[in-house]
Parts: structure tokens; C-alpha cells; sequence
């Protein structure tokens, strides 16, 4: 086994190098992971573009935490785990003591680790896995026959599944989801699988309109040129959305969901808003009246990460149709641009 990796290293704002580094060294109570296939997303941005507040002024760390690969070492004192072996790796490792973990909330947690946000992470060709990640069940085995592509999607799709988790959705129902990214093609496929009887989608960008439409959305509006309201009462005959979904970070999408429920519907703020611009003005008598649940969801837990992934091993969501690009990881900066102007799906380094 080599001494080194390649590896894509932040140094900065928009300062992102790939370059040989040493490949993590392990104790007998971690494992050592191979990476294949690791997933960019709006984190790993914020990241890049130096907003993150994990990567202060003058930090120096390998980013990237969607990530699955291949066992390659185990330490001595690791079981249930084999050398050869295919995972996932469930990023969020709480403390293990506090109420949030202790309740199953370690994403919540104040003192978390995770790859590619207070340690290094996925964005190279192998990937340490700590004691705490060894302890709280963090590696999730997938599947032999299951695309190394689609597993390393399984983390945001944990986040979705946990925002529909707060949302409740019944058989027949009618979906709303505000923003055709990634995650809001995830939560149309989720709200599918939950039985949702129709599932609008608003959208501003064309190509991520048309990709709704092919994922399964009855109906994709555009709320620049048409009135989205108009279009949600009459498909709806006058009712409202039952369930909302705000996966973008917009004020307005966030204000106007309240306008655009029905009576007793549940909204979740999945996507948060810009650290500049967190408030938003709306009329609470909308909740107080219509008797709505407005709810927020973020990141995943374990045990979201090991639910997400026994749906993807069992190929009821096919996650790796979400892919939009590929690159190297030699291409890393090429592939953050990609991700950056929004018009594919997911973007992938295939390490």
C-alpha cells in the first residue's frame, strides 16, 4: 500500500488544490476507508466559497462527507467490520453523552465530529474513521450489488427522509415542493414512496423543471411566469398543498408556503436561509386560522443514514439516476463549478 494520496485540499475561499498527502494512519480502535464515490453538495459549497463556520481563517482540511467506499484497514480492536467490506459512512458523530445523542438527535449535538466539516474528509482517495464512528454504528454495510454511486448519495437522502419524517404524509395526499435541486427530486421520489397522490413542484431554472418532470412531478411550475397560487387552487379545487416542502433558501418561497397550504397542512423550512438574510415577515394568522404545523428539519441522524440506506439497498429509490455529472478527482475545481452553476443534478468525484 502506498504512503500517499491524491486528495483535494481547501486553503481558502475558492482556493481549492489537489495534491499528494499522506494517506491517514489508524489506531486499533478505527478503520480506514477506500474511497470510490463521493457526492458534492450545498455544504461542501458553503465550504468553498468560505462561509462555513467550522473552516475559520486559516484552515487547512480536505472537505467532503457523502461519501462511500471500501473497507481497507480495520484496527485490531474493531469488530463487525471486514477488510474488502462496501459501505457508507453515516458522517455525524455526536459526543455520545449529551440529551440530543442520547435521544437519537446526534445531529443536533454541540460537540459532533464529521469527515469534511471538523476533520478531514471524503475528497481523496482514503478516509479515517474514528473511534466515535467505529462506536455509534457509522459505517452502514450496503450492499455488494448496490451502485457505489447511489450509496454515496444516501446521506442527504437521510436529511430528506428526515424532513418527511416531521411531515407526516398520508396516502393520497397532495405534495408541494419548492426547488427541483438534488434534494427537492429527493423528496418527490420520498413523497412517492410515502403514497402521495400528487406532487407539484416549483422550479425558476428550466433544465432543473424539466428533470422534475421526468423524476415523477405531476406538474412543474414556474412561479416567475405564472401564478402559483392560481395553479395550486385549482389542481387542488380550491383546498391548498397538504404537505409543503421549502427545499431552496428563499424568504419568499418560505413566506408564501403558509399562503399555499390547506387547511390543517404541514410545512417543513428544509432549506435554510443565508446567514445574511435569516428573517422573514409573513402573516401569522395564517398558522393561527388554517391551523398549520410549520416544522424544520436539518441535517440526519444514524439512525435516518441506516433507515435511508436499507430503502436504497433494496432499490425502492433509485438514487444514482439523480448523478448529473462525473468527474475525476484530479477535476475537482471543475466539478465544484459544475455544482455551482446548478444546472445538472448531483455532481460526483469518482475517486
Amino acid at each position: 500500500m502506498p504512503k500517499t494520496m491524491q486528495a483535494a485540499v481547501y486553503y481558502g475561499p475558492e482556493d481549492l488544490r489537489v495534491e499528494e498527502r499522506p494517506i491517514p494512519q489508524i489506531n486499533q480502535r478505527e478503520a480506514l476507508i477506500k474511497v470510490i464515490s463521493t457526492g458534492i453538495c450545498g455544504t461542501d459549497m458553503r465550504i468553498y466559497r468560505g462561509h462555513h463556520r467550522r473552516y475559520p481563517t486559516g484552515t487547512v482540511r480536505i472537505p467532503g462527507h457523502e461519501v462511500a467506499g471500501m473497507i481497507q484497514e480495520v484496527g485490531s480492536k474493531v469488530t463487525g467490520l471486514d477488510r474488502g467490506q462496501k459501505v457508507f459512512l453515516a458522517p455525524n458523530m455526536g459526543c455520545g453523552h449529551c440529551p440530543q445523542c442520547i435521544s437519537g438527535s446526534n445531529n443536533l449535538c454541540a460537540n459532533y465530529q464529521a469527515p469534511g466539516i471538523t476533520y478531514d474528509g471524503s475528497f481523496a482517495e482514503y478516509l479515517r474513521v474514528p473511534e466515535a464512528g467505529i462506536l455509534q454504528g457509522n459505517v452502514i454495510p450496503i450492499d455488494e450489488d448496490t451502485d457505489p454511486v447511489a450509496a454515496a448519495l444516501i446521506e442527504p437522502f437521510a436529511c430528506v427522509l428526515r424532513g418527511q419524517d416531521a411531515l407526516k404524509i398520508r396516502p393520497g395526499e397532495t405534495v408541494l415542493v419548492i426547488g427541483a435541486g438534488p434534494i427537492g427530486i429527493m423528496h418527490v421520489l420520498l413523497a412517492r414512496l410515502h403514497g402521495a397522490g400528487m406532487v407539484l413542484v416549483s422550479e425558476l431554472i428550466p433544465e432543473r423543471a424539466v428533470q422534475a418532470k421526468a423524476f415523477g412531478a405531476d406538474q412543474v411550475i414556474n412561479p416567475a411566469e405564472s401564478d402559483i397560487e392560481a395553479i395550486v387552487l385549482e389542481v387542488t379545487k380550491g383546498e391548498g398543498a397538504d404537505v409543503i416542502v421549502v427545499a431552496a433558501p428563499a424568504q419568499k418561497a418560505q413566506a408564501q408556503a403558509l399562503e399555499l397550504a390547506s387547511l390543517r397542512g404541514r410545512i417543513n423550512f428544509f432549506g435554510g436561509l443565508p446567514k445574511s438574510l435569516p428573517m422573514i415577515k409573513f402573516n401569522s394568522n395564517l398558522v393561527h386560522y388554517k391551523e398549520l404545523v410549520v416544522t424544520g428539519t436539518t441535517a440526519c441522524s444514524t439512525d435516518d443514514c441506516q433507515r435511508a440506506a436499507r430503502i436504497v439497498n433494496t432499490g425502492q429509490v433509485d438514487l444514482s439516476k439523480l448523478v448529473g455529472a462525473r468527474f475525476p478527482l484530479q477535476e475537482a475545481v471543475p466539478a465544484f463549478l459544475a455544482a455551482e452553476a446548478g444546472k445538472s443534478m448531483k455532481v460526483i468525484l469518482d475517486v
